[in-house]
């Protein structure tokens, strides 16, 4: 099997190919065709994948191309996770919302949507291309914002776009090792849209052991998400939310925090990854260690705003260890393809087309829930409703999504204020004016989605 990677040259890529080394199942992938724009990144990264590959006599061989349709043609699947605009214009995501007192975060709030305008039409590409030059393949989307990408592209191709997230994954593997359980044993009941959602239920042996997480203090101090809302909340709440709800829960006390810090996170991404990139040009057998260095530094720094530390210099979260070949993205990337060519059965928690999964949601709306895959294709598992708060937020969410989209294919001013302006993290028609007119001014890739012909 052939798997394409679009954004080969980025820093995710290894995280996939040591999954792919570790996969024993048959038949599996032989051939993995790197897409990349920068033909520098393209050859570092090609270095980093031969180093870490050492040792597997079957490992997949590895095709470097700038040549979109190249990589495309005849893939059996397609992971995307590239930047448009790169980390420059990740930068300029955070400081146009910043300099109005509102959020700046790359896919949560009103960066989020500047990230998607510029990144839908390039996606929207990529799926033509992928409908042309390799009809029976699935697309991993991981690029972000993944749900409102994940909808765009399926306009195109249908359910074989699915979108990938480790976040709620991930949450359910720590609660697993935090209370002693085999975490192949735990189900999680899990609802909401990607970055937007609750862990309701954790079931072990059929068995709902979340209660006995929420009822354990010293668990709860160690938790990612206890830290990051406090014990209380999770408690009032019944329930654990997906960490970026840090945004929505605490929005005054982020932007005061991102705010004070001398970086923003695409500020300090900028800086330690340019110089990554610059040393590895001359890394020579030192490129893997010197990925793991710069991953191991980029990791410790997430969301640190929300746990009490600043991008360099993190506060520290003990969490039980996990392989990153194994686990996150590249473990959920690896289990659907397996279930999709080998019809090994597989439940994750994946961005997928709703079809009634959600009562008050369209059907064709892009959701995140626990989706069984096999070689029949995907199946979204039944869920209890939403109570009304998590609703209410996704439905309003969710038509900011959607009137994004609606900006990014027509090139319609509008529309994107409507998204701007109706964002329950902006909530005001003047900011969101300034928020379009900021990105269209100091974006040049938005600027270009409405300075075209407007269609239909």
């Amino acid at each position: 099997m052939k798997l394409c990677i679009l954004g080969g040259g980025g820093f995710r890529t290894p995280y996939v190919y040591q999954a792919l080394l570790r996969d024993t199942g048959n038949p599996r992938v032989e051939e993995v065709a790197l897409h990349d724009v920068d033909p520098e990144r393209l050859a570092g990264m090609q270095r980093v994948l031969e180093q870490i590959s050492r040792g597997f006599p079957d490992a997949p061989r590895v095709v470097a191309t700038t040549s979109l349709p190249e990589a495309l043609q005849g893939s059996d699947f397609v992971f995307a996770a590239v930047r448009i605009g790169g980390l420059r214009g990740r930068c300029c995501d955070e400081r146009v919302a910043l300099d109005l007192g509102v959020l700046g975060q790359e896919t949560t709030g009103p960066g989020g949507l500047a990230y998607a305008l510029r990144t839908v039409p390039f996606m929207l590409d990529v799926a033509e291309q992928v409908r042309r030059l390799a009809p029976q393949a699935y697309v991993l989307n991981f690029t972000n914002p993944a749900g409102i990408i994940t909808e765009a592209m399926q306009s195109v191709l249908g359910d074989r776009v699915l979108g990938i997230c480790d976040t709620p994954s991930g949450l359910g593997r720590r609660v697993a090792g935090l209370l002693g359980l085999d975490p192949n044993r735990v189900q999680m009941d899990y609802v909401g849209l990607n970055h937007l959602g609750w862990m309701r239920r954790v079931l072990h042996d059929g068995v709902d052991v979340l209660p006995r997480l929420l009822a354990d203090d010293a668990a709860l101090d160690v938790l990612e998400e206890g830290i990051v809302f406090g014990r209380d909340w999770l408690r009032t709440l019944g329930s654990v939310p997906n960490e970026y709800l840090y945004y929505y829960y605490a929005n005054r006390e982020a932007v005061r925090a991102i705010t004070a810090s001398p970086q923003t996170r695409g500020e300090f991404l900028l800086a330690t990854q340019g110089e990554f990139y610059e040393r590895l040009r001359t890394a020579g057998e030192g490129a893997a260690d010197l990925w793991r260095e710069t991953v191991t530094a980029r990791s410790a720094s997430y969301m640190a705003e929300a746990k009490g530390g600043e991008q360099g210099r993190p506060a520290h979260v003990d969490q039980p260890e996990l392989d990153p070949s194994q686990q996150g993205y590249a473990g959920v990337a690896l289990a659907v393809m397996a279930a999709v060519s080998r019809d090994e059965r597989a439940t994750r928690i994946l961005n997928v087309r709703n079809g009634g999964t959600i009562a008050g949601l369209p059907d064709d709306a892009v959701v995140e829930v626990p989706t069984t895959v096999d070689a029949n294709g995907v199946h979204p598992l039944s869920t209890a409703a939403p109570d009304l708060h998590q609703l209410g937020l996704m439905q309003q969410v969710k038509a900011v999504e959607r009137h994004t989209i609606a900006a990014a294919v027509h090139g319609d001013r509008s529309e994107a204020l409507k998204a701007f302006a109706l964002h329950p993290l902006v909530d005001s028609v003047q900011v969101g004016r300034q928020l379009l007119d900021g990105y269209v001014e100091r974006i040049p890739e938005v600027a270009a989605v409405f300075d075209r012909q407007p269609t239909g």
